[in-house]
């Protein structure tokens, strides 16, 4: 055979090999990120039931198990998973810009995401008001991540990959992982990774499926709006919502920079004081809530929405102060599923001002409104509580209340809450990469 034609062929072969290889690594890392999507999901509705049982044996238990689980992780988190505090999507976004490989390691690694399922549970084990949603994200980019070290060349759009596939197989929500990853993730549409990054989804919802099957997150609600009075909710959920949403995103935002004063100085230089005095807040909003704005509050909105029965006036104010103490404490956790709780809260609360009204459309429009207005990030509010409860009669009004919670979140808050926690950690990690030069062909994953 001619040698020109065997070059030729060589490198045919080359090629094929290496395309196929990036897109098993691909579609093996969603497998892997579905499946610890719903092992930690499953562990930690595990975990909310052996604190419920705490409870059952005393209320008051939540004054001392509280404020000492929530020193303890702090402890653990910054001894032994350093950058594995918090809800884990600041930490993916920022590894996404870092371009030096050791950096990204300090943000995304199998040791983070082992650490982020043992303290999430650990928090949730003790009664803090968070989420696993979150932490699914930084698991999911770890993995993705890991995985790409096995290529000998590196894979541009992994950790994007990784997070969008989280979304999608902790909620069963695949179309809002995608969105999450455009909107959120990168804030751009990559054509040159979107078809590998829509495989991975897929990959990871599919997993889902195969071992938990087909659900809706909160239930099929048919839910929605009646009249034209009825449309008044709209404007009215989405500035209520994002103003709260903003007032939440600018507390977290100002305390991870350092509260003026004295105030800011103490809380850095003994964190673990402050987590436990976080802990006990919380400890004493779950008392005065009658015991309800423990967990991720998923028990709650899906008994309210399914019997169509309202959450207690101060619901949505109690969990707000929950949520937000469990957040600044330093300890790992995320903030989707009690931020729609929150949502849920204020729908009710908007719902009284209404005869007759229609609880669970004021629900949904009020668990949009508060999520966009945390996150600012309309799309993938409306399309996450739309997949969650299968109600597609509800799109429009969700949409404009969303947009509508932006607009009012962004006079409180100017910038998403993700991307200003993000910078924190990008400073903190590409210091010792800035004393290198970053190699040849460095991407972003």
């Amino acid at each position: 055979m001619h040698p020109i034609l065997t070059d030729r062929r060589r490198r045919s072969v080359r090629v094929v090999s290496v395309r196929w290889r990036r897109r098993l690594i691909f579609l093996f890392g969603g497998i892997a990120v579905g499946g610890s999507a719903v092992a930690l999901a499953k562990l930690a509705d595990w975990a909310q039931i052996g604190f419920a049982l705490l409870l059952s044996q005393s209320r008051y238990a939540s004054l001392l198990v509280t404020p000492l689980g929530f020193a303890l992780s702090v402890f653990l988190a910054r001894r032994f998973f350093p950058n594995s505090q918090g809800s884990g999507i600041p930490q993916a976004i920022a590894a996404r810009q870092l371009t030096d490989h050791t950096a990204r390691s300090r943000l995304v690694s199998l040791r983070i995401a082992v650490g982020k399922v043992l303290l999430t549970l650990l928090g949730l084990l003790c009664g803090a008001s968070a989420g696993r949603e979150g932490p699914t994200v930084q698991i999911g980019a770890s993995v993705m991540f890991a995985l790409g070290r096995m290529s000998p060349r590196r894979q541009p759009g992994l950790i994007l990959a990784g997070a969008a596939a989280g979304v999608a197989a902790a909620f069963n929500t695949p179309l809002a992982g995608i969105v999450f990853g455009i909107e959120e993730m990168s804030r751009a549409f990559e054509t040159r990774t979107s078809s590998l990054v829509i495989g991975a989804v897929i990959a990871a919802g599919l997993t889902s499926l195969a071992l938990v099957g087909n659900y809706d997150y909160f239930g099929s609600s048919s839910t929605m709006l009646r009249n034209g009075t009825d449309w008044l909710a709209v404007p009215l959920c989405g500035i209520a919502g994002g103003l709260a949403g903003g007032a939440f995103s600018r507390l977290l935002i100002e305390v991870a920079r350092g509260l003026p004063g004295r105030l800011g100085p103490l809380t850095k230089q003994h964190p673990l004081p402050f987590a436990a005095a976080c802990g006990l807040g919380v400890a004493l909003c779950g008392l005065a809530s009658g015991d309800t704005v423990y967990g991720t509050g998923y028990d709650q909105v899906k008994s309210a929405l399914v019997s169509n029965t309202p959450l207690a006036w101060d619901f949505g104010l109690l969990k707000f102060v929950a949520t937000a103490l469990s957040a600044v404490s330093g300890i790992p956790g995320g903030i989707f599923a009690p931020s729609l709780a929150v949502g849920a809260g204020i729908g009710t609360n908007v719902a009284h001002l209404f005869s007759g009204a229609p609880l669970g459309a004021f629900m949904l429009l009020g668990m949009v409104s508060y999520f966009a207005g945390v996150v600012q990030a309309p799309i993938t509010s409306f399309v996450i509580v739309t997949e969650m409860t299968n109600n597609h009669a509800m799109v429009v009004p969700l949409m404009a209340s969303a947009l509508i919670a932006q607009a009012t979140s962004r006079l409180i808050c100017p910038e998403g809450i993700y991307h200003a926690l993000a910078r924190g950690f990008l400073r903190a990690n590409s210091t010792d990469a800035a004393a290198s030069p970053a190699p040849s062909g460095a991407q972003r994953t």
